[in-house]
């Protein structure tokens, strides 16, 4: 007999204990689901209670998969590329920052030593 665990983890979930309250989808699942309403044209409503999900949450990974395509869903914990080059010149820009301000000091220090 198959339990609620199983038949959540047979259609894409990954279960992660009883203390766990929210589902969680396996990426291949979010985009099987993306497809199955854009390029196979299934009802939003339809496929929601077919992969038991709440239509609001299909919006949600249609939408995701009609911007980014096969890239959309990239995992938890893994961002975009494009994320990661913007976190990357943003600490870049905060340390250019910092090293401005610490020359403007130092000018500031060595115009007074020097009158």
């Amino acid at each position: 007999m198959d339990t609620p665990n199983n038949l959540y983890l047979e259609r894409g979930g990954v279960f992660m204990g009883k203390e766990d309250i929210r589902r969680h989808f396996t990426t291949e699942f979010k985009r099987n689901a993306g497809q199955l309403v854009t390029e196979k044209g299934m009802p939003i409503g339809k496929a929601a209670r077919e992969l038991d999900i709440h239509p609001n949450l299909l919006h949600v990974w249609r939408k995701k998969f009609l911007k980014d395509g096969v890239k959309a869903f990239v995992g938890r914990g893994h961002a975009r590329p494009e994320m990661v080059e913007v976190s990357r010149l943003t600490r870049e820009l905060k340390k250019v920052k910092e090293e401005l301000e610490i020359l403007k000091k130092a000018q500031a220090f060595f115009a007074k030593k020097n009158k």
